[in-house]
């Protein structure tokens, strides 16, 4: 398979002519000091806002800059997973794929995928990660594509709430209608049914959607989570029909999962070690699970062999015979008979993603080395951590992870259509439509504010109160 403006001392001249470009302008303050640059939205009117002692106070620059690495991260590792993409499932049912992966496997051979016809991936001959020099450009998959749209259809339509029919028309609209369309599972069937006319939610639900419990949602709406800094609460209302559009239970419980994740990254105290900060992030994430879920139970149960210092790939093997071998805690989807026994299931994904971002420990090399090596659907989850771990260090922090520069150039058009300049966008300009996203949430459903001089977002800080969703 294969995102407190207070204008006092401005007059509204001087407001009406920087409110005219989205793009870069100079701006001086009174004294005539150079104040540096302003990205603005041209198409969001900023209100005054008198900011509050309890406010959260985040940078936008930096925002912005957090953005590009979640991009590039999220590149980076949705590469390199798809060198190991579906090489192991396990010995079930018609692909016998043998022992999986371990850590002794990284830099060595890739095998084939259940669906290589015996060759190896052509992106790597060796499991190693994948790259894109600075003179290249990154194309897109479906770990980024639909949240490229999400994006798109966000700032296009002017709202921080998407509805049934901004979803459905942005699938038609940048889908292509015949194959290779790179869709799969949930994502396709749910794309069937909007061409019959038929609008999420509805597309998602089971009685419509026969493959509701796949990973779909997991790799489409991390991002909403990154529209609603610090605040998990509007994130989730943010992410609520996007994830319903294909996926419900525990595969819409999983991607709000991810969600949360994302607009935690925040929030988390910035004191923390990287490693304090995924376990703690995690565990705050893990309240949204109801407890009797299996995907509750997954987490518990690999948060459980971590803090006893158990090797990931015992972990994972483990794993693999407690819910795909004896279907453990309701997890039953061995006995459904899938194709390639459930290797695109949001379950045993979620799981294996739980191993390699508490295993990773906050180390983006290591979190995506250990998500290639993990199996089944290893490209998704790895892009899930690549995106967050990328997020919380940023563009030179994934630069010196790696000790090199990268591309910044993406083509959408890989795998969508009908996108301007012929698809090829970059993440700068990416990641300022999410920073005039975020302004929209901040003002529209946070009642925050915007101060464009200082480049501040003043966030109302309201505490954490994530609670279980509804089984």
């Amino acid at each position: 398979m294969i995102k407190y403006f207070q204008f006092k001392g401005i007059k509204k001249s001087r407001l009406m002519l920087m409110i005219i470009s989205v793009s870069f302008l100079s701006c001086k303050d009174t004294n005539n000091k150079e104040k540096g640059n302003i990205i603005m939205d041209s198409n969001l009117i900023y209100q005054e806002y008198s900011p509050k002692a309890s406010d959260l106070v985040i940078s936008r620059e930096k925002y912005l800059d957090k953005l590009y690495g979640f991009w590039l991260g999220q590149c980076i590792a949705n590469w390199t997973g798809l060198v190991t993409e579906m090489d192991k499932v396990g010995n079930i049912g018609e692909f016998q794929t043998g022992d999986f992966y371990t850590r002794d496997n990284w830099g060595k051979a890739d095998l084939p995928s259940i669906w290589g016809e015996g060759v190896p991936s052509d992106l790597s001959a060796t499991i190693d990660f994948v790259f894109r020099d600075e003179d290249d450009v990154w194309g897109s998959d479906d770990d980024t594509d639909i949240e490229y749209i999400y994006q798109d259809l966000l700032f296009t339509n002017k709202t921080a709430m998407l509805t049934g029919e901004h979803i459905r028309k942005g699938w038609l609209a940048h889908i292509k209608t015949e194959e290779e369309n790179y869709l799969w599972v949930s994502n396709e069937k749910a794309f069937h049914l909007m061409q019959e006319g038929m609008m999420p939610p509805e597309t998602g639900n089971p009685k419509n959607n026969p493959e509701y419990e796949m990973i779909d949602a997991q790799l489409t709406t991390e991002i909403f989570g990154l529209f609603a800094p610090a605040r998990p609460d509007i994130a989730l209302k943010m992410a609520h029909l996007p994830i319903q559009t294909t996926a419900r239970y525990n595969a819409e419980w999983a991607s709000e999962f991810y969600v949360i994740m994302y607009a935690l990254a925040s929030y988390v105290d910035k004191d923390l070690s990287m490693k304090e900060k995924i376990l703690w992030m995690t565990q705050e994430a893990r309240k949204r699970l109801p407890n009797d879920s299996f995907s509750a139970k997954m987490f518990d149960y690999v948060l459980r062999r971590f803090n006893e210092n158990i090797p990931w790939e015992q972990v994972r093997d483990e794993l693999y015979i407690k819910y795909q071998v004896n279907q453990e805690d309701g997890y039953n989807i061995t006995s459904k008979n899938l194709y390639c026994n459930g290797c695109f299931a949001s379950g045993i994904n979620f799981a294996s993603s739980i191993v390699s971002v508490l295993y990773g420990e906050g180390d983006i090399k290591e979190t995506i080395k250990i998500g290639a090596l993990m199996g089944w659907d290893s490209d998704n989850p790895t892009a899930t951590w690549g995106g967050l771990l990328g997020f919380m260090i940023g563009k030179d922090g994934i630069e010196k992870a790696f000790n090199r520069k990268f591309a910044d150039k993406f083509n959408i058009h890989r795998t969508r259509v009908s996108f301007p300049n012929n698809g090829i966008d970059n993440f700068t300009n990416m990641a300022q439509k999410g920073v005039f996203i975020v302004d929209r949430v901040v003002q529209e459903q946070m009642g925050g504010g915007i101060d464009l001089e200082k480049g501040l977002w003043y966030i109302p800080n309201i505490g954490l109160n994530i609670k279980p969703a509804h089984n």
